[in-house]
């Protein structure tokens, strides 16, 4: 099991658009074989940053939801509101308490 998390930066105008598209495809990207968690974070001091935060349980199946057409379908719509570049990094769990 690892965790992947995504910093996405939106256009201002783009955040509504964005949390109303999230609600539709939630549901579809938690329930993708392998997901086993997905959370969404919004920053503290710029409410135009969010975070995704998922768990797989291999590498293997975020790469299928990767190269899956709900994948290309949330991403069409999301990669055009961003503001820059998304960042992501896929993460080993080192300690939990």
């Amino acid at each position: 099991m690892f965790t992947r998390i995504v910093k996405m930066e939106f256009e201002e105008g783009n955040v509504n658009p964005f949390l109303t598209n999230y609600e539709v495809v939630k549901e579809k990207i938690r329930g993708f074989p392998g997901c086993l968690f997905l959370e969404l974070y919004r920053d503290k001091n710029d409410e135009t940053i969010f975070f995704t935060y998922s768990r797989w349980k291999e590498e293997a199946d975020l790469e299928k939801y990767r190269n899956s057409d709900l994948f290309k379908e949330v991403w069409s719509v999301t990669k055009p509101m961003f503001r820059k570049r998304a960042e992501a990094w896929s993460v080993d769990t080192v300690v939990s308490l």
